[in-house]
């Protein structure tokens, strides 16, 4: 796993929460990181709207 998809699921845990045993059954696509994964959490119903929008926030201040 790269350093971003690394400190991706570090935010998503620390900051919204998630569980691990949830961003695990997001992470059986792993190619899907990190450009698809908020869509992936999206469609299991792992974030709400409000986390979705972070998740993407949070991609637009760490992606270049």
């Amino acid at each position: 796993m790269n350093p971003t998809a690394t400190r991706l699921l570090d935010f998503l845990q620390r900051d919204l929460d998630i569980p691990p045993e949830s961003l695990n059954l997001a992470l059986k696509d792993e190619q899907a990181m990190p450009h698809h994964f908020p869509m992936i959490l999206w469609q299991y119903g792992l974030v709400n709207k409000e986390q979705l929008e972070s998740v993407f926030d949070w991609l637009d201040e760490h992606l270049l």
